[in-house]
């Protein structure tokens, strides 16, 4: 039997402009296959209505996917007052109706309300599971289940946009949980209009912003220039700059690549606790937990250098 290709050992994150109709597994296996990678995975999915900022880690960036995806998320979506879906977008049926549209005042002196930690609950086409099968699977099959509310943080809701009286354009920063759809239907219901994502876009997730996202068909235009190709890949540690970094020689590198702790000693030897990721000749070697004085590895890089 033939050994299976593993594909190209490529290293890297790939922040991808994700357009709108295809889900994050799409968009991954696309880019997957135009770097020939043997790894990928991303770090937040995006529905297909959404466009925006999909982070994609080839190969070794995929172990600092958690950093990514723990990290806060940016928005920017449009809400449509007058009706309710049963996906709370654009993309459902309209299970509820009203003839109220709110004033731009009204929306305004409404969103501290949906600020700081708050009870959500999600929508029921989502990827959330229930005994053991996918909400959204339960959905389409009209089964009965509740999903319980979750606490969510939201650190900035600004109205930027009332075009007309049945929509608005709301940016949103909020932590790891957090569904916009959720966020837009329960602003809907709050002010009495009913609502849904009529349109969203997500600006930020972690250190990673729209201005460093490439367009998946620019990205295809690169499909025959692997330095291209490469060249617009964020290194390794763009995930870990909310942690501190530290250089070691090439013998602690050696020690931390087969899994052993370093002992940080010596005058110079940096005081510091907590995680933090390893480098040694500019190339990163593990991400750690410096705890009195010993750097012990919890995820180590097999790159060369």
């Amino acid at each position: 039997m033939a050994r299976q290709r593993k594909g190209t050992p490529v290293h890297g994150w790939l922040i991808l402009d994700k357009p709108q109709g295809m889900n994050s597994t799409k968009a991954v296996a696309r880019v997957k296959r135009l770097y020939d990678a043997a790894k990928a995975g991303h770090a937040g999915t995006l529905d297909p209505l959404a466009t925006g900022v999909l982070p994609i880690a080839l190969g070794e960036a995929t172990k600092t996917v958690p950093f990514v995806f723990d990290g806060s998320k940016a928005y920017r979506f449009t809400v449509r007052f007058g009706a309710e879906t049963d996906t709370d977008d654009a993309e459902g049926k309209m299970v509820a109706a009203s003839d109220k549209s709110p004033t731009r005042a009204e929306i305004e002196a409404m969103l501290p309300c949906f600020t700081g930690t708050i009870d959500q609950v999600p929508p029921r086409y989502s990827a959330l599971k229930v005994d053991g099968a996918r909400a959204y699977d339960l959905a389409r099959d009209q089964e009965e289940f509740e999903l319980a509310p979750r606490q969510v943080t939201i650190d900035r809701l600004e109205l930027i946009d009332h075009p007309d009286s049945d929509h608005c354009v709301i940016e949103a920063e909020c932590g790891k949980g957090t569904y916009v759809r959720s966020l837009a239907r329960d602003l809907g219901r709050a002010l009495g209009s009913l609502g849904h994502v009529a349109a969203l876009r997500r600006t930020r997730v972690g250190p990673f912003g729209e201005d460093q996202a490439i367009a998946l068909d620019r990205l295809e235009e690169m499909a025959n220039d692997t330095p291209a190709l490469l060249g617009v890949l964020q290194p390794i540690e763009a995930a870990l700059g909310a942690i501190p970094s530290l250089a070691l020689s090439a013998s602690d590198a050696a020690r931390l690549r087969q899994g052993q702790p370093v002992l940080l000693r010596g005058r110079d030897a940096p005081i510091m606790s907590g995680t933090v990721y390893a480098t040694s000749r500019g190339t990163i070697v593990a991400v750690g937990e410096v705890e009195k004085g010993t750097l012990n590895p919890r995820r180590i890089f097999n790159l060369p250098g």
